[in-house]
C-alpha cells in the first residue's frame, strides 16, 4: 500500500485554475521531486498536501487512511485538519524561523506545545522537556550544527538556517517530509550544504516530496519525478524516463534549458 495517494486534486483561486486533476502515489521511503516552470502549480500542490491550502476537490490518503475528501465535510473541520497536517513536515524557501529563539529552541518549540496537551504534562514536565531537548540536540547534530545550537537565526548563515528548519520539521516525526524549493534563497555554496543534508535523509529512507529547481539533484536522488505545466501533471515517471527519455515536447523544452551542452 502506498504511503501517500493523491487522487483528482483540483484547486482554483477566484477564476484561475491552479491545479487541474492531479493524481499520483508515493511508496514509503521514496523521494518524489516535482519540477516545472514558475507558476505551474508546484508550490500550491505542496501546500494542499500540508493543508496550508484546502483543495476544492479530490482525495488524499496517508497509509490508506483518508485525510482529505472534498465531499466529506467532517474532514474539513479545523481540528481534524490540524491533526492530519501532522502527517507532513514542511520546509519552506525562506526558513520561517522565530528570530527571538535560538536554533535549539526553534527545533523544540512545536514539540513543547504539543506536549502541553498531554494528560501527564504537569506531573512529568521536567522529564518531558528534557526528552524534547535531547531529541532536538540530536537532530541539530545530525544537521552538522552541534556548535550552533545556542545561536540565534541572525547569527547563522542561510544554509545553517535552512538546516535548522529541516531539523524542526523532523522533530515532529512526520510520515512525509515536504520541501518547497529549499535552496532557492541560497547561494551555490550554501545550496550544497542543504542538498547534502537532503541526500543524507534520502539514504536514511525518509519519504520526501520535493519541489525543486535543482535538476541534477532531482535526477540523482529521486525515485519518481513529476513534471507540472500550467496546473497539469504533464509527465510522471522515473528519473531515467523523465530526464533521459521525456515523452512530451514541453518537458523536452523545459529540460533543455538545464542540460544544454
Amino acid at each position: 500500500m502506498p504511503i501517500l495517494e493523491v487522487e483528482h486534486i483540483c484547486k482554483s483561486f477566484e477564476n484561475t485554475e491552479v491545479l487541474k486533476d492531479i493524481s499520483f502515489s508515493l511508496e514509503k521511503s521514496q523521494v518524489l521531486s516535482i519540477i516545472g516552470s514558475s507558476g505551474s502549480g508546484k508550490t500550491t500542490l505542496l501546500r494542499c498536501l500540508n493543508f496550508l491550502e484546502i483543495p476544492d476537490s479530490g482525495v488524499i490518503r496517508v497509509h490508506g487512511d483518508t485525510v482529505f475528501d472534498g465531499q466529506e465535510e467532517s474532514l474539513l473541520k479545523e481540528n481534524v485538519i490540524r491533526k492530519n497536517r501532522l502527517h507532513f513536515g514542511m520546509v519552506f524557501q525562506s526558513f520561517h524561523l522565530f528570530p527571538q529563539y535560538t536554533a535549539l529552541k526553534n527545533v523544540m518549540l512545536a514539540k513543547e506545545l504539543q506536549a502541553k496537551k498531554r494528560e501527564d504534562y504537569k506531573q512529568k514536565k521536567k522529564q518531558i522537556l528534557e526528552e524534547i531537548r535531547m531529541e532536538a540536540e540530536e537532530l541539530l547534530e545530525q544537521m552538522g550544527l552541534k556548535e550552533r545550537m545556542e545561536n540565534y537565526p541572525h547569527q547563522l548563515s542561510g544554509g545553517q538556517c535552512q538546516r535548522v528548519a529541516i531539523a524542526r520539521a523532523l522533530a515532529l516525526k512526520p510520515d512525509i517530509l515536504c520541501f518547497d524549493e529549499p535552496t532557492s534563497a541560497l547561494d551555490p555554496e550554501l545550496t550544497g550544504e542543504v542538498l547534502r543534508v537532503m541526500k543524507g535523509l534520502a539514504r536514511q529512507k525518509m519519504t520526501m516530496v520535493i519541489v525543486t529547481h535543482e535538476m541534477g539533484f532531482a535526477r540523482d536522488v529521486s525515485d519518481q519525478v513529476l513534471f507540472m505545466d500550467n496546473g497539469y501533471v504533464l509527465e510522471h515517471g522515473s528519473p531515467d524516463e523523465v530526464f533521459g527519455n521525456p515523452k512530451e515536447e514541453r518537458t523536452k523544452q523545459f529540460l533543455a534549458g538545464f542540460f544544454a551542452g
